[in-house]
């Protein structure tokens, strides 16, 4: 029998009717999903002032794209997560390095599928706090070996740090 040349990845998708991947059957899955009037309304109705449904949906579309194995992930999941953000005022995604979302496995899932994970970045921290109003000033500062530090707690909690000269000194506190 003779030897068949090899046939180019385009020609063999050809012949097999050019199957989409999975991922990305998944991913444009989600992403329509996301994109329907009702979710729209979902996340319109979940927002602070300062942002829009259709800011949020733009954002939760790059980070599928960026992020393939979240299309793989439970759709509901993926939706709770981006409501939890709207719900915070959060922007997922490591732009402002707010919010991440993260497929993490879930066993005890019937359906196999990994759950979407709403992980806050400090940055988010942040931001919740300040506008909480809760807080009047937020800084942190890296304490080295040789530095005059002292905390006191208390009603009047009293915080001191003066700098030594040594910047190369071990760090001690931050």
């Amino acid at each position: 029998m003779p030897k068949q040349p090899p046939i180019a990845k385009a020609d063999l998708q050809k012949t097999q009717g050019a199957r989409t991947p999975t991922a990305v059957k998944n991913n444009n899955d989600v992403i329509s999903f996301i994109n329907q009037p009702s979710m729209k309304e979902q996340l319109a109705a979940a927002l602070p002032r300062h942002m829009t449904a259709e800011r949020m949906i733009r954002i939760a579309t790059t980070e599928i794209r960026k992020v393939p194995a979240l299309g793989d992930c439970d759709t509901m999941s993926f939706v709770s997560a981006i409501v939890q953000c709207s719900q915070l005022g959060l922007e997922p995604g490591g732009a402002l390095g707010h919010a991440y979302l993260l497929p993490f496995g879930n066993k005890n899932e019937k359906s196999g599928k990994k759950n979407v994970q709403l992980i806050i970045g400090y940055r988010g921290m942040i931001d919740l706090a300040r506008r909480s109003g809760q807080i009047a000033s937020l800084s942190a500062r890296v304490v080295r070996e040789g530095d005059d530090f002292s905390f006191e707690f208390g009603l009047e909690e009293k915080l001191v740090h003066r700098p030594g000269e040594n910047e190369d000194a071990p760090v001690t506190h931050v």
